[in-house]
């Protein structure tokens, strides 16, 4: 017999309460698994305080690179998943997908001496360690500037994966030439040189849908995600990572209305009115919703029942050198 939600949140509490386990779940997850979390927040954030966490399990609800991160980080951790979904973004690039463009850059003219290369946090571990490998180091969406304008005093130039968008949108902040590796544009001239990667979420919202809620409703604030196209950054009154849009909205009198190009669960929880989702259709990411609260429970079992099940492991090569581009930016 098919359990209700309100019949698996008793049975979670249950074993949570019985096992040695933190349930983690992402800002994208939906409202019931969200609302299981014992830690929630976005990608780093949850790496970070579990670090912290002295459970033997982290049941991890979000994508992929989300738990390899915290395994990298606490590899003594056992970190089990409901699902192991594939973050798309992440998905684009790989270890091989990173050397080519590596000799790209040879290729016109740039030896890896001259590289430093920069991995968003949305890779995957192989990616992680490619990048620590070569001095490199990781960045996410809210700490990205502080991480390339360090990088620029080195006197190299950028090799920004996966997400062009995130690259591009912090070289047009800072003032910097950047080009999409492949495409027009000489890399010679370049400072950033971004992998032609993408978050296909963040693609949806179009500069007609913010000339729509300016028009609807006059006084409107536009705010979004550095993931979103350049022309869409260009265009808001405020580009924020996860927890700067969550900060943005919270400080804004509750009759501003606001319109937040973003993943759709999270703007749907911000607030009870006047916010909106800047997108005619729903920007809800496939991956993230793959979890369900059957899922959250049968993972419980498992490890109830001494089988765990969807457990990350990272090999030890890969978990050093991920792990120190990692830190380097954690240093920052």
């Amino acid at each position: 017999m098919q359990l209700t939600n309100e019949e698996l949140r008793v049975k979670i509490d249950e074993l949570k309460k019985k096992l040695s386990v933190t349930v983690v779940a992402h800002f994208y997850q939906r409202d019931e698994v969200f609302e299981v979390g014992d830690i929630t927040g976005d990608s780093l954030e949850l790496a970070m305080k579990t670090k912290e966490d002295n459970a033997e399990f982290v049941l991890f609800c979000g994508v992929g690179f989300m738990g390899q991160s915290v395994k990298v980080l606490s590899p003594e951790k056992r970190v089990v998943m409901p699902k192991i979904a594939c973050c798309a973004m992440a998905r684009m690039i790989d270890s091989m997908y990173f050397d080519e463009s590596v000799k790209y850059l040879n290729d016109n003219g740039i030896p890896n001496e001259n590289i430093l290369p920069i991995t968003y946090i949305n890779s995957n571990a192989d990616v992680k360690a490619k990048v620590g490998e070569m001095g490199g180091m990781v960045c996410t969406s809210s700490n990205a500037k502080k991480i390339i304008t360090k990088a620029l005093g080195e006197g190299k130039k950028i090799l920004f994966v996966p997400d062009r968008c995130l690259g591009q949108n912090i070289a047009n902040q800072m003032g910097l030439k950047s080009m999409v590796i492949g495409h027009e544009g000489n890399p010679q001239e370049c400072d950033i040189l971004c992998y032609d990667g993408f978050c296909s979420v963040h693609q949806l919202f179009t500069v007609d849908d913010i000339a729509f809620y300016r028009k609807k409703y006059p006084g409107i604030l536009i705010a979004t995600h550095p993931e979103c196209d350049p022309a869409i950054c260009d265009a808001s009154d405020f580009v924020g990572s996860t927890s700067q849009l969550i900060k943005y909205i919270k400080e804004q009198p509750e009759d501003q209305k606001v319109a937040v190009g973003t993943e759709f669960n999270l703007v749907n929880r911000l607030r009870p009115k006047n916010t909106y989702v800047l997108s005619s259709t729903k920007p809800e990411c496939p991956t993230m919703n793959e979890t369900t609260l059957q899922d959250v429970y049968e993972t419980l079992k498992a490890i109830d029942d001494g089988e765990p099940i969807n457990e990350i492991e990272v090999d030890e090569k890969t978990q050093k050198w991920a792990k120190i581009a990692l830190e380097r930016m954690l240093e920052l």
